[in-house]
């Protein structure tokens, strides 16, 4: 697909020099960090060295302080605590954190998640009444959900229970905070907006542990749960998830708990530990039994002490993640076929693909997939036995998915999400209809330039510059994730020392002359799938560190090549 390249405005080569020198980093990473904001010394100097000495007060987050004093209250009590959570990784960790930690404080606490199949997400009706009738709680804590479910927590409130919820997603006209004791969310102030739940969650324990007489607990030994739910419900890493992720990544590699200590196992991953390790290989076994039945198995895994039960469910996981990675494989090659076939007759500005049976769990991945490769909004929807569909979407820069499924409000069920990820129900005798009036609102508000994909490369380096000692600078920038991406260099006119090899049957693995005469690995994924452009090539990729037989080398990950200009 063919692609923008651009590079941001050159940076005053004064100051970059200056930042070179006082933070002995190559000039052109120094030119990144102030293209990023860091423009002095001094805010450069904070953002690469993460302390956790400067967090900000927990209380600064609206409804903190209530949800503190009601806790406390719980606690002295000895009331039943019940914590109400979500099935993906952030919702995962959210309940394994806070039950971990009250129940530390002297807590009675259980943990609930409902149904993905038969009870939906969140706050539902179905979901409550069940953990209600389990449970029988003083105190419910809705956490990583709930904000907006109004009519639940007035049933709840009128069941003579406390409510508190602590959650991210965006507020709507009409939230829940008159029905509940506390509403912690970000999105009611004007700061901290990058906080997933697991994040608010642990300013809520600091917040509980600075007024609470028992200090004996320690909540850096949490880290590395606040840095697995934060990666993995690909928040941005600024501000003070920076810290957390920072830190949290190094707990990962001494966690106190089994659970952890067995997935780090069966996913092969070994200290120290990336933001890439939990993305692709710690989340996603985590995710993999709430996308196909119960989370309940991953929640488990994350509070037994037991290595023995912690290795089982982690084998477990590790089976159902490859369960799901064929049903996923599955249902990408059909909708790429159907896209395929579309895209033949006409070229559409967004893709609305349906079928029965497509599982509802991998339904967002699969849009993730598809509107990656065509850069177009994407909704893909999995229909039930009764023709009720389930689908996911994903959306492209510039195009908010939530606005364009308000035009077709009338045609859904239910939707929700925000500008690049949404849910919708609807039925499936409707999905045609559908298609049409949501592919009229991408045709308003897309142009054909918004629909070329923009590829920002960070600097223009020379391959033969690159060293251990640039991708040891280069780390000091990291962790690297949404919000802090790995920095995209651009060579020019390099052409490969040997012929490529097709590794896979799709993947491409290059050489460049790199330093002092050496060759310089390169890995391009899914390169082989269309012909290389006649070299020799501009080529857009990042460095890393690739490990094979205990031997340790540079490799380029090469994003884009095109022919050199």
């Amino acid at each position: 697909m063919k692609q923008n390249w651009y590079f941001p405005a050159e940076p005053d080569s004064k100051l970059v020099q200056e930042l070179a020198t006082a933070l002995e980093l190559p000039p052109p990473l120094a030119a990144i960090l102030i293209q990023r904001g860091y423009d002095s010394v001094e805010k450069a100097q904070h953002f690469l060295e993460p302390r956790l000495a400067d967090l900000q007060p927990p209380e600064k987050i609206p409804g903190i302080t209530a949800a503190v004093v009601r806790l406390q209250e719980a606690l002295f009590k000895k009331e039943k605590i019940v914590l109400y959570g979500d099935y993906d990784v952030d919702g995962i960790t959210s309940l394994a954190l806070l039950s971990r930690f009250l129940r530390a404080l002297g807590g009675d606490v259980s943990c609930f998640i409902p149904e993905r199949m038969s009870e939906g997400y969140g706050l539902s009706t179905a979901g409550v009444q069940r953990c209600l009738e389990t449970y029988h709680p003083n105190l419910l804590l809705a956490i990583d959900c709930g904000t907006n479910s109004l009519t639940e927590a007035q049933w709840i409130k009128r069941q003579g229970i406390d409510l508190i919820i602590i959650d991210h997603h965006q507020l709507a006209a009409v939230t829940a905070q008159e029905a509940c004791v506390a509403l912690v969310n970000p999105q009611r102030g004007t700061d901290y907006h990058y906080l997933c739940s697991v994040g608010l969650v642990f300013k809520v324990a600091h917040a509980l542990l600075k007024t609470y007489p028992e200090r004996s607990v320690d909540l850096r030994h949490y880290l590395d749960l606040v840095a697995l739910g934060t990666v993995a419900d690909i928040m941005p890493l600024v501000g003070e998830n920076r810290i957390l992720v920072a830190r949290g990544l190094r707990q990962l590699g001494v966690s106190r708990w089994a659970g952890v200590r067995a997935l780090m196992d069966v996913a092969e991953v070994r200290a120290p530990l990336s933001a890439f390790d939990i993305g692709y290989k710690l989340g996603p076994r985590i995710n993999a039994a709430g996308r196909l039945n119960s989370a309940l198995e991953s929640l488990e895994l994350l509070l037994t002490d037991d290595p023995n039960q912690a290795a089982h469910y982690a084998q477990n996981l590790d089976r159902r993640n490859r369960e799901r990675q064929a049903i996923e494989r599955t249902i990408t090659l059909e909708a790429e076929e159907m896209a395929a076939a579309a895209f033949a007759i006409t070229s559409p500005k967004s893709i609305v693909l349906g079928r029965p049976h497509w599982h509802h769990g991998v339904v967002g991945i699969v849009a993730s997939r598809i509107s990656k490769r065509w850069h177009r909004p994407t909704l893909i929807i999995g229909f039930d036995e009764e023709g009720l569909g389930k689908g996911s979407g994903r959306s492209i820069e510039g195009f908010s998915l939530v606005a364009a499924l308000n035009e077709c409000a009338h045609l859904l069920e239910a939707f929700g999400g925000h500008a690049m990820a949404a849910g919708v129900t609807l039925q499936q005798g409707k999905l045609e209809e559908f298609r049409e009036v949501f592919e009229k609102t991408a045709a308003t508000f897309l142009n054909e330039e918004d629909l070329v994909p923009r590829l920002k490369l960070d600097v223009e380096i020379t391959v033969k510059d690159l060293d251990e000692s640039w991708l040891q600078a280069q780390e000091r920038l990291g962790p690297f994730g949404v919000g802090n991406l790995k920095p995209l260099l651009m060579a020019r006119a390099l052409s490969p020392a040997r012929e490529p090899r097709v590794l896979k049957e799709k993947h491409l693995r290059l050489e460049f002359q790199g330093p002092r005469n050496t060759l310089l690995a390169a890995i391009f994924f899914n390169g082989a799938v269309n012909p290389l452009p006649k070299p020799p090539w501009d080529v857009a990729f990042t460095l890393e560190q690739n490990t094979y037989q205990g031997k340790t080398t540079l490799q380029m990950q090469v994003v884009a090549l095109k022919t050199s200009s």
